[in-house]
């Protein structure tokens, strides 16, 4: 009776096993590509396209923001603002913030979310890729939030190829630098061939 019942559940077992397994592997997926994007809240319409070249294109990068935080609490309440941002990065390998004119001038005012956002980013010293909006494919220095200005950072057009390039080869770079004797600084950007053979 004993060997029966434990014939009859090990089908059920293995696959219980095999959906864990399943779960745990996706779980690890989801961590290890977990993208922040911050931006003004002016440019939320470039976000939304980004969320739809996910959806359209097959990029497969899995990327969040935090402007429910930003909905959802009184400005007036940095340590929690604060506090909330820590828990939403704690899984976060990288960042991307969105670059426009309305960028640098809102990092730099303690009243507005973004300022909380990048230094966020700037204490957790995470991996940034700016995104020109504006589809330039250099540096736009003038645009670049006061805090990150030294921090070791790409700059890349505002097109879902050369972002997932950049999430691939910039970060593991980034980590690379973490450790190196001579580590870069400051914003950098890729030569025209690297969009050429990317077919942009």
């Amino acid at each position: 009776m004993t060997e029966g019942t434990g014939r009859s559940d090990r089908p059920f077992v293995q696959r219980l096993c095999t959906s864990l397994a399943r779960a745990l592997k996706g779980i690890h997926v989801a961590y290890r590509n977990k993208t922040y994007v911050a931006f003004a809240s002016e440019d939320i319409r470039s976000y939304y396209l980004m969320k739809a070249w996910r959806e359209n294109e097959n990029i497969d990068f899995d990327f969040f923001d935090a402007h429910d935080i930003n909905t959802a609490l009184d400005t007036s309440q940095p340590e929690t603002i604060r506090r909330r941002l820590g828990e939403r990065l704690s899984n976060t390998k990288q960042t991307v913030v969105l670059l426009s004119s309305t960028t640098k001038p809102k990092a730099g005012r303690s009243s507005s979310f973004l300022y909380y956002e990048i230094e966020a980013i700037k204490r957790r010293n995470l991996p940034v890729v700016f995104v020109n909006l504006n589809q330039s494919r250099t540096v736009e220095s003038s645009k670049i939030p006061t805090m990150l200005k030294e921090h070791y950072s790409i700059n890349v057009s505002f097109q879902p190829v050369i972002i997932k390039y950049a999430l691939d080869e910039y970060v593991e770079a980034f980590k690379k630098n973490l450790t190196a004797a001579d580590p870069k600084t400051t914003p950098h950007y890729y030569k025209e061939h690297v969009y050429k053979n990317l077919g942009l």
